[in-house]
């Protein structure tokens, strides 16, 4: 059996820290407000992030990139910010097992609005795992919190 390469390595270990980051979020916002603690992620991150950037030579001027690249860049952290403020205040609310899959319905939006907007063309065996997935985010949430409660 061999290890998964490129994108498909990427994207599992995303999955995994993805994981953790639910886990640890969830311990990590008892007693603290979700706003306070999704600020004090980003720091962090950034903290980590920028050291990294630099010291792995990465590094380049910002201004340099176009100005279409800089609005979507700005337009996707606008997305992840609200994204995250949300997740926590979901975390603080509901439990991880019951949040995290519902968030994971992201996977089935980034599919229609990737057919929608980017022109993308998944095949019929991808949108009945689409399709699945939706399901189940579906089936969780409805079992964990029915609506209207």
């Amino acid at each position: 059996m061999t290890l998964p390469s490129g994108w498909l390595l990427w994207a599992l270990l995303s999955a995994c820290f993805a994981a953790l980051t639910a886990i640890f979020a969830k311990v990590g916002i008892r007693g603290v407000d979700s706003d306070l603690a999704t600020l004090i992620r980003t720091v962090m991150i950034i903290a980590v992030l920028a050291p990294f950037v630099w010291l792995t030579g990465k590094w380049s001027n910002p201004l340099s990139l176009s100005p279409k690249t800089l609005i979507f860049l700005a337009l996707s952290a606008l997305a992840t910010g609200a994204s995250w403020v949300c997740y926590f205040r979901a975390l603080q609310i509901g439990q991880a097992s019951q949040v995290a899959p519902v968030d994971k319905l992201s996977v089935v939006l980034v599919a229609v609005f990737a057919f929608v907007l980017l022109g993308e063309r998944p095949s019929l065996q991808e949108w009945l795992g689409i399709a699945l997935i939706a399901g189940g985010v579906l089936l969780i949430a409805l079992h964990r919190a029915p609506i209207g409660a």
